[in-house]
């Protein structure tokens, strides 16, 4: 073999998984079709489970996190007549940190960088073989020339467009699906938040969220429709609509600022069943994408790496096949319970076009129940902080 397990995608899962399987001993290359500068300026999550956080120190990448990184106790929901806060310290015991997808993957690409793996940027035409022989192999293009690595396992850690999810065929895959009607314009601003925790704004003129990077980076959203572009949403658009969005006395401490940067993601759930073909096996976006309502999705790929990497090192280091034979069943039951929180908390925070008065008042019970039961705020905070591996 070439080398032990062919990590195809070095973004934060990929990066994870190889970071710990190297820690165990065990030999990975990692594919990557970016330049390594594309992959650290994406904009991607800032909340991680406290499952997370204890994986990303046991991987030995946790010292700027637990430096940097801001713990919250809770957040808010509120619409136009309520504010809710939900303590998940109190409720659950534990918390969430607010520290950037983007933070994390430098320090994982750092720890890598020490170890020495091997990371090759600009792959292309990737093909996945021989999954169901004694060994599988990776074939790709780099720099005009054709490569081949032999291996004994291939994780598939490459997004929803990748090539790993489409080697397993059509007609052994089960797709899952809902595509919401709407958008989220988000954008970062180096202002100081309006809150000391995360704010969940359902108001009459939709969704948004006042979430954080640090205490002088803020990350806000908006709800749009599918059809708005960013050129559609100049700055100061932008401030006045989250303005009238987000509680008065939030909105009185407002700051607003230049933004730094600004996208427009569509939302939408998606499974893909099995997590395992042969000697592949998917990971992160590659298998399941979740709204970001309830902040699951950097959250979900880590707990895929979390089953993964025990279950490789059992058969790479004992010989046990038994972590593999499960790993799709295994982390699919814990994908579909997230799948189900972010699907409520996304029905329960935004307006639909073309919904009746009923939808309205369904949103409004909801929050006043939150408000009312200590057991619905439990419940809703188990599922935040993240559900056990």
């Amino acid at each position: 073999m070439d080398t032990q397990v062919v990590i195809i995608g070095g973004g934060p899962s990929g990066l994870l998984l190889s970071q710990l399987l190297n820690r165990a001993g065990i030999a990975t290359v990692i594919l990557e079709r970016a330049s390594r500068e594309h992959v650290l300026s994406r904009i991607r999550a800032g909340i991680l489970e406290w499952g997370s956080v204890e994986l990303l120190r046991e991987a030995g990448v946790g010292a700027r996190m637990d430096a940097e990184g801001i713990a919250h106790d809770g957040a808010w929901l509120t619409d136009a007549d309520l504010m809710v806060h939900v303590d998940f310290k109190a409720l659950t015991g534990r918390q969430v940190m607010v520290y950037g997808q983007t933070e994390v993957t430098h320090d994982l690409y750092d720890a890598q960088d020490a170890m020495g793996t091997t990371i090759l940027h600009g792959v292309e035409d990737v093909r996945i073989l021989d999954l169901d022989g004694p060994q599988a192999a990776v074939e790709y293009t780099q720099g005009g020339r054709r490569h081949r690595l032999s291996c004994a396992y291939v994780a598939g850690c490459d997004g929803f467009h990748g090539v790993s999810r489409r080697t397993i065929p059509e007609d052994r895959r089960r797709e899952f699906e809902r595509v919401y009607p709407f958008g989220w314009l988000g954008i970062l601003s180096r202002t100081p938040p309006v809150a000391d925790e995360l704010i969940y704004a359902n108001s009459p003129h939709g969704f948004a969220l006042a979430s954080m990077r640090n205490h002088n980076l803020v990350r806000y959203y908006v709800q749009v429709p599918l059809s708005d572009r960013v050129e559609d949403w100049p700055d100061d658009r932008f401030w006045a609509e989250f303005r009238r969005r987000i509680p008065a006395q939030a909105a009185a401490r407002l700051v607003t600022g230049p933004s730094i940067e600004k996208s427009v993601a569509p939302l939408r759930s998606f499974v893909s069943e099995p997590l395992r073909w042969g000697r592949l096996f998917l990971v992160g976006d590659a298998a399941h994408i979740v709204p970001p309502t309830g902040a699951k999705g950097l959250n979900l790929a880590v707990s895929d790496v979390f089953y993964l990497h025990q279950a490789l090192i059992a058969a790479l280091k004992q010989g046990d096949q038994a972590g593999l034979d499960t790993y799709s069943d295994r982390a699919l039951a814990r994908i579909w319970k997230a799948m189900r929180f972010s699907w409520q908390m996304t029905m329960m925070l935004h307006r639909f076009d073309g919904e009746d008065g009923f939808a309205a008042q369904m949103r409004r019970a909801t929050l006043a129940h939150l408000a009312e039961s200590e057991t619905a705020r439990r419940e809703l905070a188990e599922n935040y902080v993240g559900l056990p591996y």
